[in-house]
């Protein structure tokens, strides 16, 4: 829902931008968390938790394009892209943050309203703060209010530059004006007629739609599933493994910050992408190693464990064949796979899945699995991850978004930046929504 509501507020944030302002769209954002946040803290049951998701994610959907194209627009040229990347690394610095705060929420009385309560400090101190920042220079230029831009072009330039970046503005203005008419008269079929404009457009939406295909919000939102598919049995030793994803999430948009105004857009973006083909291809070939060579299930093993036996196994026919990853897909009901006590790599025992059983195994200090099964080659899936996570922040992580914030003519950049926002928060959709059930349907490789 939450996403959902991010799809809504891209696109509802694109014509906000264009209407009123940058500035105006970043502190509506701001008061929708804040509001989300209470509702959700204070939430009764479930159906008012999603009202207040919904709220947060039209405040994300907001935010998420309207942020790096005010930045984008109130920065000098040459450390534009530099700080639009600052952006990707607050966000993605934020996420690892969370990740700490949760965990330190975890032992407080009534621990998940302080996990979504704590949210509504940043958004009301961010609220606060944008009061005493100025509006995009570009839009009030755009607007016509061309005296209050110099005033505060002349805080971001240069002496020595300033005159310059304003004589830019005003011919690109007058140039536009002149082409398409009075800014005021603008659509989407206006936009679409442009060719310019509709050749940028493709580019600003493919790469926000290949952001998402790549895989990226598999990888945040389900690291702790993925890390136990490895092989790692732990959910303790899976959750604390996803702080170190998103901490390399984390240090990647660093990455991106000192390379991309050096190494430019699109060299980053090739570089990017080819690590993230190579860390893709290591995962896939350890999750089918780990797939096709699954420690056997012992009738030995399973009769240790008297009447919590996986029913499945017990009526099958060729029963011998079994291995642990043939009782994970067991389903009438789940069942679970108790390794060997004296290595996990060994024969082990197919059992019922619930937590008695869970807790049964772990007393006789074995390992209890019901994701993934025991590999050698786990480790090489963590390798793997790591690079991707490393490959994909600075490049495909960031660039999308300073794209999007620098392609477009002015009066069609906040309409065209949301269409390229809602296009991401889809596909993000669409990835989330898919993984777990194409793992079922095709295997995790």
């Amino acid at each position: 829902m939450a996403v959902a509501g991010a799809i809504i507020g891209a696109a509802v944030g694109g014509w906000m931008n264009d209407r009123f302002g940058r500035r105006r769209v970043l502190l509506i954002a701001d008061f929708l968390f804040f509001v989300g946040a209470v509702i959700m803290a204070s939430a009764p049951g479930a159906a008012l938790l999603i009202v207040g998701r919904i709220f947060v994610g039209l405040g994300v959907g907001m935010a998420s394009m309207t942020s790096p194209l005010y930045i984008s627009e109130a920065s000098p040229a040459k450390i534009r892209g530099a700080l639009v990347s600052t952006n990707g690394f607050l966000i993605t610095g934020g996420q690892f943050l969370s990740y700490l705060i949760n965990l330190a929420f975890t032992k407080a009385p009534g621990t998940w309203r302080w996990m979504v309560g704590v949210a509504g400090f940043p958004a009301l101190l961010q609220f606060i703060l944008m009061l005493l920042l100025p509006e995009s220079p570009r839009w009030l230029y755009r607007k016509g209010r061309e005296e209050a831009a110099k005033v505060i072009l002349r805080k971001i330039y240069p002496a020595h530059e300033v005159e310059q970046e304003i004589q830019d503005l005003k011919e690109s203005v007058e140039a536009e004006i002149k082409e398409e008419g009075s800014s005021e008269k603008m659509n989407i079929i206006k936009l679409l007629k442009t060719k310019a404009v509709r050749r940028g457009l493709t580019a600003g939406v493919g790469l926000q739609v290949f952001q998402q295909f790549v895989g990226i919000n598999t990888v945040m939102y389900y690291s702790p599933t993925i890390v136990q598919l490895a092989g790692f049995a732990s959910n303790r030793t899976a959750l604390l493994l996803s702080v170190v994803t998103a901490g390399l999430n984390a240090f990647g948009s660093i990455v991106s910050i000192y390379f991309i105004d050096r190494t430019g857009r699109k060299k980053l973006l090739i570089i990017s992408l080819t690590g993230v083909v190579v860390s893709l291809g290591v995962l896939s070939g350890v999750f089918h190693e780990t797939t096709t060579h699954s420690p056997m299930v012992s009738r030995v093993e399973t009769s240790h464990f008297s009447n919590i036996t996986c029913p499945d196994y017990s009526s099958a026919l060729n029963s011998g064949a079994w291995d642990c990853m043939t009782c994970l897909k067991a389903s009438s009901p789940d069942c679970g796979f108790c390794s060997s006590p004296t290595n996990k790599l060994l024969p082990g025992a197919c059992l019922i899945s619930n937590d008695t059983v869970k807790d049964m195994c772990h007393k006789e200090t074995r390992l209890w699995y019901t994701r993934g099964c025991p590999s050698k080659y786990g480790w090489l899936a963590l390798i793997g991850l790591a690079l991707y996570i490393i490959f994909f922040s600075p490049g495909m992580g960031s660039v999308p978004w300073i794209m999007n914030s620098e392609i477009y003519p002015l009066r069609f950049r906040g309409l065209c930046g949301g269409i390229a926002a809602t296009a991401n928060w889809i596909s993000n959709l669409i990835v989330a929504q898919s993984f777990l059930s194409l793992k079922e349907a095709i295997g995790t490789s």
